[in-house]
């Protein structure tokens, strides 16, 4: 699975730099970083609608698009999924809570 969002980051690096005209991600891109998250804000906001509705079809969409948005922001930052997958990676087997209190 990790292959698809790989790809979806690769076509939105290649947009990042397109005309605006003619590219969501290029808008997005122009827009700047406020603008980037806003958009995951606004997201995040309809994926918590959803899920309190128990739509769970709508859930998907919608962390569908919380996802891509949040792809865009990364490569706004030259980050990628590989830098949040090595981080799932090294909390893997750690426990929830000690994970967090050594981040404190």
């Amino acid at each position: 699975m990790s292959d698809t969002l790989e790809r979806v980051a690769t076509t939105i690096k290649a947009r990042q730099r397109g005309d605006p005209k003619n590219s969501y991600v290029a808008q997005l891109e122009a827009a700047g970083l406020d603008a980037i998250l806003k958009k995951i804000g606004e997201e995040c906001a309809e994926v918590l609608i959803a899920a309190k509705g128990e739509k769970r079809q709508q859930v998907v969409y919608e962390t569908a698009d919380l996802w891509f948005h949040t792809l865009v922001m990364l490569a706004h930052m030259g980050l990628g999924p590989e830098d949040v997958l090595v981080e799932l990676e090294r909390r893997e087997g750690i426990s929830g809570l000690t994970e967090k209190s050594m981040r404190e």
